[in-house]
């Protein structure tokens, strides 16, 4: 009986486990070119560095955003649309989910 309750108890708590182990970090698929570096699968934030910010979305369903300030921080200069090509005098870094 009390290997039965062990066993029970071992199975339950893998079981549990599995359950919280939390999926694959989702990304964009395709890929953003900012000033002219390519970033494969794109997901968060990244920094500008050039002015003009240079923004090309070759993701298939994701927006990128250029923000005016570091670490995707101050307001949303442009929006840039999947298949679009975007350039922002004011950008400073790029967010894309």
């Amino acid at each position: 009986m009390r290997r039965i309750a062990t066993t029970l108890g071992t199975l339950t708590t893998a079981a549990l486990l599995g359950l919280a182990v939390p999926g694959p970090a989702h990304a964009a698929n395709g890929f953003l070119v900012i000033d002219g570096r390519p970033v494969i699968h794109p997901s968060g934030c990244y920094e500008s560095t050039d002015t003009p910010t240079t923004v090309a979305n070759r993701t298939h369903d994701a927006i990128a955003y250029i923000f005016t300030g570091p670490d995707c921080t101050g307001d949303i200069d442009t929006a840039v649309q999947p298949g679009r090509l975007a350039e922002s005098d004011t950008g400073a870094s790029v967010w894309i989910d």
